[in-house]
């Protein structure tokens, strides 16, 4: 990877498995509200004004709106500043990441950026701001990293020390308590030919429950529960899949459980996690890739690189809209740039790299996370040449019911196969529905037998 301009000091701390990484003190932690955002990014703007000052994000959502509604755009009266093609991308390099450079050099004809006003919209409920300030000064990685303990609800990190830290805020950001989604993914083929495989999701969140304690987290060590019913087309319709994700994953590794329409049974589900292939995914993304980065994140060496300032997607509300249909946004070779949006932000560089004796088809990862929110925004993958293989762009938007960023549309893209996944189609759809009532119930073996015979 091409040497990155950093905003601030690299931070080289390698990380080894045997030591215990301290937490903040109180001093540093008294920086969050103040100089720091409740979060743990600049709350200054940057210094030619192009990235404003954090101001608290999205507090009230537009007039009009109510909750089931599909999330009004918020700044309408934006105009694009600029736009970002083959023709002009050297003039931005060096706020780009590799990865998106190659898709310019890719589709020279036809992928752009159109950029527009930065908005730092991404906002939390404030029990959050509270619960990442004690986080701060208790929370710590199990030993090896792969596990959190002394935290719950924000994320545990808000000033992390190494990249390890930095990739658990991104696994721990806040996403409403429980979540019910309906939507889908669909593969184009270099044609631009695609079939819609349509999903029905559920996640209970257990880490981000508001009566949730260090304690009780460590006592049941579970992060989440997530079910997944395929509903569409016909010849996949009742597929399931159940997976717990634990706190502590030296403890317990995740679990999962498959059902299959056409042996009527339920499996245990070894490989639903690294480089397995997602669901019906045409091979296009592991299923770590999914959300961005999921899962354990033992088969890496992680490097906190520093800060970039970086054109990233964000408030993409045309692109989450429901007067868009699968048909405007589902494009040969890249989803339709005229329903995008990018902003330059600053955001965490982690640099992931497999470790030796280790397999995953991805020898590094460099993931590029939102300062304001946590959340992945681009993440660039190299095969075992050290050849880039594979792009993941994130399209955020701010939901205004919980509040949170999180991301309307995931598109991975495939640079050997010149082809993409896009992963949260939902404009067709009812919209999700948060903070549902869940209980534990509900995500069992059973109840996945249960679901995917209806």
């Amino acid at each position: 990877m091409r040497k990155i301009a950093l905003v601030t000091s690299a931070i080289t701390l390698a990380l080894s498995v045997s030591i215990a990484h301290a937490k903040v003190s109180k001093e540093e932690a008294a920086k969050l509200g103040t100089e720091l955002t409740p979060l743990g990014g600049e709350k200054a703007g940057n210094a030619d004004g192009s990235i404003p000052a954090w101001n608290g994000g999205i507090t009230t959502p537009p007039a009009g709106y109510k909750v089931g509604d599909f999330h009004p755009d918020p700044f309408p009266g934006d105009k694009q500043l600029f736009e970002i093609t083959a023709k002009n991308y050297k003039e931005y390099a060096k706020f780009l990441s590799d990865g998106q450079i190659k898709l310019f050099e890719t589709y020279p004809d036809t992928y752009r950026m159109p950029v527009f006003p930065t908005r730092r919209s991404a906002s939390n409920p404030q029990w959050i701001y509270d619960s990442a300030k004690v986080n701060a000064v208790n929370a710590e990685l199990v030993e090896g990293g792969n596990g959190v303990k002394n935290a719950s609800k924000a994320i545990p990190f808000p000033i992390p020390q190494n990249g390890l830290e930095a990739i658990w805020n991104h696994l721990l950001r806040y996403r409403g308590q429980s979540v019910k989604r309906f939507g889908g993914q669909a593969a184009p083929t270099p044609s631009g030919d695609y079939t819609v495989i349509g999903f029905d999701d559920v996640l209970m969140v257990k880490y981000s429950q508001k009566d949730a304690t260090p304690e009780t987290l460590f006592e049941e060590n579970m992060l989440f529960k997530f079910k997944q019913k395929v509903t569409v087309p016909a010849r996949l319709a009742g597929t399931a899949l159940l997976v717990y994700e634990t706190m502590d994953q030296v403890k317990q590794p995740r679990q999962a459980w498959t059902y299959n329409t056409g042996q009527r049974r339920v499996r245990r589900a070894p490989n639903v996690a690294y480089d397995a292939p997602g669901t019906a995914s045409d091979g296009l993304r592991t299923s770590d890739d999914l959300d961005m980065f999921n899962g354990a994140p033992d088969r890496y060496n992680w490097e906190l690189k520093g800060k970039k300032e970086m054109y990233v997607a964000y408030n993409n509300y045309k692109l989450h809209s429901d007067s868009v249909k699968y048909s405007d946004i589902l494009k040969p070779g890249h989803i339709n740039p005229d329903l995008t949006r990018f902003e330059k932000h600053r955001v965490w560089v982690v640099e992931a790299n497999l470790k030796e004796g280790l397999r995953h088809v991805y020898s590094k990862r460099v993931f590029y996370i939102d300062e304001d929110s946590w959340q992945i925004q681009v993440a660039d993958m190299y095969d075992n040449r050290g050849e880039l293989y594979r792009v993941n762009i994130a399209y955020g938007v701010n939901y205004y019911e919980i509040p949170t960023h999180w991301s309307t549309l995931d598109v991975n893209h495939d640079l050997d196969a010149r082809r993409y996944l896009a992963v949260g189609l939902d404009n067709e759809e009812k919209m999700y529905e948060f903070d549902i009532e869940m209980d534990d119930g509900e995500f069992t073996p059973q109840a996945l037998r249960r679901e995917g015979i209806r």
